[in-house]
């Protein structure tokens, strides 16, 4: 067996270092499911298999796939030269991941969600309010994986770094929030689309979940193009935020014209915004989504 194993390259070494990594994500993972409860003092298994709250079940996932997907920026790589770095650094990685994604939530509630109460409308089973939640945890993550992807070594220098990136993507979080709230005050008569999640509007969370979604997958190519340089502080902070607002920019236009063209002779704001059509916001997500892919992939 362990012969058929070396054939495909995998070691004794190798084979305990997945089982290190794999040990320390579940881990994590197990932890962050029960942070989701302690954090807004909740039983989490009383919300989820008693209650059956389908709104902090949403809100719970989209913590769980953060941080998977953090994690797969902390185990994407050369393993370590040994068994105790290695569980170091994914420890440190996945442990710094996890505080940067409560810190994000705790910045989106009081900075981009600033008109509403977000725990208090998930523990009530506010679906919308959920997603945009769950949304903009994961737009978190895919944007701390490719700052870990970026960075090399384990050093306080590295987590400065991931830090820079995690600061700039939560300030253009709130920056794609208020221009999408100007956006829906402008169509229709000047009405907060925050109050619009509290109600319920299922169409709107749907559709503002996508685009964080969208902005987050372009961070991806930022990796691509800006040097990851240990010191330079100012540097790095600078060559994210400018990176990220030219591809904020590149996304918006690209996907003004492709709604044009595949989405033809429908109004949607009429539609998503007045009308709650569940379906089209669902395909506008889709059309978001697939853009910032094809943009990322273009740039990579």
């Amino acid at each position: 067996m362990m012969t058929l194993l070396q054939d495909y390259g995998l070691t004794q070494e190798l084979l305990l270092i997945l089982a290190i990594d794999l040990t320390i994500a579940v881990s994590l993972l197990t932890a962050m499911r029960y942070l989701q409860g302690w954090s807004v003092k909740v039983n989490s298994s009383h919300e989820l298999a008693e209650k059956d709250n389908a709104a902090f079940g949403i809100s719970t996932a989209g913590a769980v796939l953060a941080l998977g997907v953090v994690l797969t920026g902390a185990i994407t790589g050369a393993a370590a030269p040994d068994y105790l770095t290695e569980a170091i650094g994914m420890g440190a990685y996945g442990v710094f991941g996890m505080l940067l994604i409560k810190v994000g939530r705790v910045m989106h509630d009081k900075i981009a969600l600033n008109n509403i109460d977000k725990n208090s409308q998930i523990l009530k089973g506010n679906l919308s309010v959920a997603l945009v939640d769950a949304a903009a945890a994961v737009a978190t993550a895919i944007i701390i994986r490719a700052s870990l992807l970026w960075v090399e070594d384990l050093t306080i220098n590295t987590f400065i770094a991931i830090g820079t990136a995690f600061v700039v993507s939560q300030l253009m979080l709130v920056l794609l929030t208020r221009l999408r709230e100007n956006r829906y005050s402008a169509r229709n008569q000047g009405a907060c689309m925050q109050e619009a999640l509290a109600k319920g509007h299922t169409a709107l969370a749907i559709r503002h979940a996508g685009h964080m979604l969208a902005m987050a997958l372009t961070f991806n190519a930022a990796s691509h193009f800006i040097l990851f340089s240990p010191t330079a502080y100012v540097t790095n902070l600078l060559g994210w935020l400018c990176f990220s607002l030219v591809m904020l920019l590149a996304l918006s236009l690209l996907l003004k014209l492709v709604k044009l063209l595949v989405l033809a002779r429908i109004n949607l704001a009429d539609e998503i915004e007045r009308q709650h059509n569940v379906g089209l916001a669902s395909v506008e997500v889709a059309i978001s989504i697939a853009i910032a892919l094809i943009l990322t992939g273009l740039m990579a």
